[in-house]
């Protein structure tokens, strides 16, 4: 069975660190979510022209993971990156999820092999600048030019999701000895992940990098709430650890739309609960039974998405892909976002039992008020008779 990794002490950056040598690059992801669902099939068809493809994590070990409809992964074509004063190619990429969920990926590779320090150094300019979100932006926009035929209800969120993954193909020593993956220290990848220039305390470091994963002793992968260290000597441009990192990335971007959704649709709902409650007590009944319906939608609308993101992508065994897996959506506080989700939804539906006992309420009232009318009104004419 695969366990996590318990490589390198926490100490201060290792001894060897400065002779480390390294190849490798970094992939920058920004996902958005951009409609309610998105029909895969007509997107592929939409995009058959540049060569879409429905991948999924491939070794032997991914037999642990179920994915629902696998989303399509499409090439976007070469770009030029200008970050922290340096110019970058770069690789651009998009995955689209059935979920109403675009990412899009921008892959950084390192020119050569080059030290540790220098790679530090890369990875913590690469993200700097607006650069990289103007060419997302741009790239979103063209790709849903053409795919909007294939997405319901069309609409970017403001909330987005960002992460990076830092990629090392191989690791030497300044003699070109290759080195265990393990041979990194917590010490050695704070400044990386952490952007720590100062040496953290080993409290500190047990709080902030506990997730350190191996399965083979050329690999290592370390997680972050907004990043990640994949070691992988495999010749794929994207690992299968990057691959169920990114699905992680797309549900949490899903649980926390809908959770700011929610937190907007409260107030809102309050209101017009108060203002149906007012005018003229003869026509709520109407007023309620419009805003029960929309009550009614956005349970439904919710309860359908974050149902189908969740089963989405299925965990059947705990072996190493799936216990990266777990630790991204722990991580990312899935389970909590999915409590507050619930909450609000639970709020929503105890306002909508309240709001329909009142409105069966007022409909008795009103039958009860026709039957007396009705009653006077037979002995109003038996009197004239």
């Amino acid at each position: 069975m695969p366990q996590s990794s318990a490589f390198g002490s926490l100490s201060a950056a290792s001894p060897t660190a400065s002779t480390l040598r390294v190849r490798g690059g970094a992939t920058l992801y920004r996902i958005y979510d951009v409609g309610y669902s998105i029909d895969l099939e007509r997107a592929a068809s939409i995009l058959a022209a540049r060569t879409p493809a429905r991948v999924r994590p491939e070794r032997r070990e991914a037999v642990a993971i179920r994915i629902a409809n696998l989303p399509i992964t499409l090439p976007l074509g070469a770009s030029r990156l200008t970050a922290g004063g340096g110019s970058h190619e770069i690789e651009l990429s998009a995955r689209i999820f059935d979920f109403g969920v675009v990412s899009l990926r921008m892959r950084v590779p390192v020119p050569g092999e080059m030290g540790w320090g220098e790679f530090v150094d890369f990875g913590n300019r690469i993200g700097s600048g607006t650069d990289a979100q103007a060419i997302f932006d741009d790239e979103l926009a063209r790709l849903l030019t053409e795919l909007a035929p294939a997405v319901e209800r069309m609409g970017v969120a403001t909330v987005t999701e960002d992460y990076t993954v830092f990629r090392v193909a191989t690791l030497r020593d300044g003699n070109g000895a290759a080195l265990a993956a393990g041979s990194l220290t917590d010490g050695d990848v704070v400044p990386l992940l952490l952007g720590e220039e100062r040496p953290l305390s080993e409290a500190a470091r047990r709080e902030l990098l506990p997730h350190r994963f191996s399965y083979y002793a050329d690999d290592l992968a370390i997680l972050t709430w907004d990043n990640a260290l994949v070691i992988d000597p495999a010749p794929d441009e994207e690992t299968d650890v990057q691959y169920v990192l990114e699905f992680a990335n797309a549900q949490l971007l899903e649980l926390r739309y809908y959770d700011a959704l929610l937190d907007a649709e409260l107030p809102r709902m309050y209101d017009r609960v108060a203002d149906a409650r007012g005018g003229v007590r003869g026509f709520r009944n109407r007023r309620f039974r419009e805003l029960l319906g929309k009550m009614q939608q956005t349970v439904a609308d919710s309860t359908e998405i974050v149902e189908r993101v969740e089963n989405s992508l299925k965990v059947t065994d705990d072996v190493y892909l799936a216990r990266i897996y777990a630790a991204a959506l722990e991580i990312f506080r899935g389970r909590v976002w999915r409590a507050g989700i619930d909450r609000k939804l639970s709020i929503i539906r105890e306002t909508y039992a309240m709001l329909n006992d009142e409105a069966q309420a007022a409909r008795s009232e009103a039958l009860e008020i026709a039957i007396v009318l009705l009653i006077v009104g037979e002995i109003v004419m038996a009197l004239f008779k």
